[in-house]
């Protein structure tokens, strides 16, 4: 089955470097699901490289926790307990909610429309039902937002998190469709314009604890 990978706009010095952000980036994406199987010479064909670049960026991501080797070095999307996507929503809570804040004195006017524009994609997606743009969209909104702060450690620590849950929120949205939850973009929006930084986060803090609350018990080991 082909596979398409979303570009990044890095500038990638080597392939290796290319490789690895391609395959990252076709994971928070959801285009591997959990228990699928990844071949080092199927990403090879994919991505027209040679196998070792793959090598390493399955490497990379295994070590990121997105990506997992069995005993038999057959490597996997992850599946998810309950206590793992427990410990996940805590922490990014915490991280989330921190990169937000840190991004808010940084939210002009020209950030905002953007932020409303990028909104604006993920509540057509939604009534669209179609899952890939909303991923998409979702994705594209939370870290254009964080990025604004010019965050450092923080965002690769929240890039780790989202990749280890993006394969199973796909796999949800491919079985029971986008549940149209409260929207709590709508009251982050509102609190960046007001620069309330208490409700900035309570807005974080609800938009991930209800996405991923809304997983249900029978999909998680």
């Amino acid at each position: 089955m082909t596979r398409a990978f979303h570009p990044t706009q890095e500038a990638f010095r080597t392939t290796q470097e290319r490789v690895y952000f391609q395959v990252r980036d076709a994971i928070l994406r959801g285009k591997f699901l959990p228990g699928h199987a990844i071949t080092i010479r199927g990403l090879a064909a994919q991505l027209n490289c040679s196998p070792m670049p793959v090598r390493e960026a399955l490497r990379r991501l295994t070590s990121e926790r997105a990506l997992e080797v069995s005993d038999t070095r057959r490597v996997t999307v992850p599946t998810m307990t309950p206590e793992k996507l427990a410990e996940i929503c805590a922490a990014r809570v915490t991280l989330e909610c921190q990169a937000a804040e840190q991004a808010l004195p940084f939210v002009g006017e020209e950030a905002l429309e953007s932020l409303c524009e990028l909104d604006t994609r993920v509540n057509v997606a939604l009534e669209e039902k179609d899952i890939e743009q909303y991923v998409t969209a979702n994705l594209d909104f939370h870290f254009t937002l964080y990025r604004l702060g010019r965050p450092h450690i923080i965002l690769s620590l929240i890039e780790s998190l989202w990749l280890q849950t993006a394969p199973l929120q796909h796999l949800v949205f491919q079985r029971f469709g986008v549940q149209e939850l409260p929207d709590r973009h709508k009251d982050l929006l509102v609190a960046l314009a007001k620069g309330d930084a208490d409700q900035v986060r309570r807005a974080i803090r609800q938009d991930i604890e209800e996405g991923l609350g809304s997983i249900p018990a029978e999909e998680l080991l």
